[in-house]
């Protein structure tokens, strides 16, 4: 009896092991045929590090897999060169957001009011022509804000298995909300949330209902979640989505005190002739654009530069960085016939870079009011001039 008991427990124990065995085997092959598994090991390492530098740990946090899929998309403060004080013509919308908008979202505890009244709004729309700063704005107010900042992307939140979009929308949220207060910024919204019509694909139906209710729903109220976008199409954005962004911010083209204002900001580091008129470029370029302006100094600090390379030093100068390279740059490793090291330069060429003169930088003269209205005659000029005629480069300079 006691022989049969334990010939029937050791086929109990080993028909359990090979169950677990399978499981295993199985979980491990279905893993490695899974498609996704890449993506999201890389997703994982990129999120780790974003929340090992916030100081930060996913185990701490206790992060799915959809939470860690959109962790990747958390913006760090140290990785956006912009801040406030970059940004001209834009003072009045900057001050309001500081006062109105990152202060009670940030410190509710100043804006305890037992009315209610005094919190920090659900959402902030920047609407406007393109190139008037709005997506700069939001990366300022990404550095200085001191509040998590998720840069979220729509193609994030879309997955060609049904619910998965739902799960991932959901995720936004628990993981602004774990790391609130937050701000969750939309570029270009209108794409995402424009006005619902019942020609629409459900899955997007879904997606927008879920947003919206885990945005401004039953369960929201106490959260310090900021939903941020910004659209140069105000009226494509549905109805619903509108009136959870109560705050909104017309970011038009700016004035001559704020053309003035940007274009100083622009130039503050470069060498300006003593006759250079600021009044003269703010008047021509009435109808401008931030981006337009930015495009218009990068084009006339390229004016100065493509003189020195027509000219017979800049020909020279050229050529010798080109020799320098080739004698002193190579690619991979190995050795080569002599048995120097691949990318490594040989005695002769040693000498030749050690007696060759350091090839000299380009120095550009300084910039006049003319080289702002001189295009390059290889390039289609975009949109042409707002106030006239602008002249084109097409002699070589020397």
């Amino acid at each position: 009896m006691k022989e049969v008991t334990r010939k029937m427990m050791t086929d109990v124990a080993l028909f359990a092991m090979s169950q677990v065995a399978f499981y295993y085997a199985f979980k491990y092959v279905m893993s490695s045929l899974d498609p996704n598994r890449q993506k999201r090991q890389d997703t994982k390492k990129v999120a780790d590090a974003k929340l090992g530098r916030l100081g930060l740990r996913g185990k701490d946090l206790e992060l799915n897999e959809y939470e860690e899929q959109i962790s990747a998309e958390l913006i760090l403060p140290e990785d956006i060169p912009v801040d406030f004080a970059s940004i001209g013509g834009l003072d009045g919308i900057i001050s309001s957001l500081q006062e109105s908008v990152i202060a009670p979202l940030c410190y509710p505890e100043l804006f305890a009011n037992a009315s209610g009244l005094l919190g920090a709004p659900k959402g902030v729309l920047l609407y406007g022509p393109p190139g008037t700063g709005k997506t700069m704005l939001a990366k300022a107010l990404a550095k200085e804000s001191g509040a998590t900042f998720i840069n979220m992307h729509v193609s994030t939140l879309t997955n060609k298995w049904f619910g998965e979009s739902n799960k991932l929308v959901a995720a936004l949220f628990s993981l602004a909300r774990k790391l609130q207060p937050s701000i969750i910024f939309i570029d270009e919204i209108d794409s995402f949330l424009r006005e619902r019509a019942t020609g629409d694909h459900e899955v997007t139906g879904m997606m927008k209902a879920e947003f919206m209710t885990l945005w401004d729903g039953l369960t929201s109220s106490t959260d310090r979640i900021m939903v941020l976008g910004a659209t140069n199409r105000p009226n494509d954005i549905d109805s619903a989505i509108l009136r959870r962004l109560p705050k909104r911010y017309a970011v038009s083209l700016p004035s001559a005190a704020q053309r003035e204002k940007i274009l100083s900001i622009m130039l503050s580091a470069t060498l300006l002739d003593p006759k250079f008129s600021m009044t003269e470029l703010v008047k021509r370029t009435e109808g401008y654009s931030g981006s337009d302006l930015k495009e218009l100094c990068r084009n006339a600090a390229m004016r100065p530069v493509r003189e020195f390379l027509r000219s017979k030093a800049g020909r020279e100068s050229v050529a010798e960085r080109r020799r320098l390279a080739a004698a002193g740059v190579g690619s991979g490793v190995g050795s080569g016939v002599d048995n120097t090291p691949v990318g490594a330069l040989t005695p002769s060429e040693g000498e030749v870079v050690a007696t060759a003169a350091p090839a000299s930088k380009i120095e550009s003269r300084p910039l006049r009011n003319s080289d702002f209205f001189v295009i390059d005659s290889a390039a289609t000029p975009v949109n042409g001039s707002r106030s006239g005629p602008m002249a084109v480069d097409e002699d070589p300079l020397d």
